[in-house]
């Protein structure tokens, strides 16, 4: 089973490009608190999320740096080479759900709002 749920905040604004077949895609950073068990705060670990289609608008047009989200999906593993030939990878949560949490300090709190996967209903 490859199935990763995640809260944490937006250290950007999402970035919204298209395929070149048209299909919007949305990638967006999210900084995960790490707590050992005794409390004590260990920083953070920063993830890229990937989410396709509708999401992607609904997360690009929705969601800004600092914004906590809960993220469901499942973890990938990218290779591709540089363009100056080195190798390069990056593990990455491919998103099945969004659920737009609080709102960034200061700007008071809102409710849980879903960003469901194409063709996913509310309900």
């Amino acid at each position: 089973m490859n199935t990763v749920s995640l809260i944490g905040r937006l250290t950007a604004d999402p970035e919204l490009r298209t395929t070149n077949g048209g299909t919007p895609v949305c990638t967006a950073r999210l900084a995960v608190n790490r707590a050992r068990k005794d409390g004590q705060d260990q920083g953070a670990v920063f993830i890229d999320v990937v989410s396709f289609a509708r999401q992607a608008e609904a997360v690009a047009e929705h969601l800004a740096k600092g914004r906590q989200v809960a993220v469901t999906g499942r973890l990938e593993y990218r290779q591709w080479e540089a363009a100056d030939g080195s190798p390069r990878s990056r593990h990455e949560v491919i998103a099945n759900q969004i659920d737009f949490l609080a709102k960034p300090a200061g700007n008071g709190a809102a409710e849980p709002q879903p960003a469901y996967a194409e063709g996913e209903e509310p309900f």
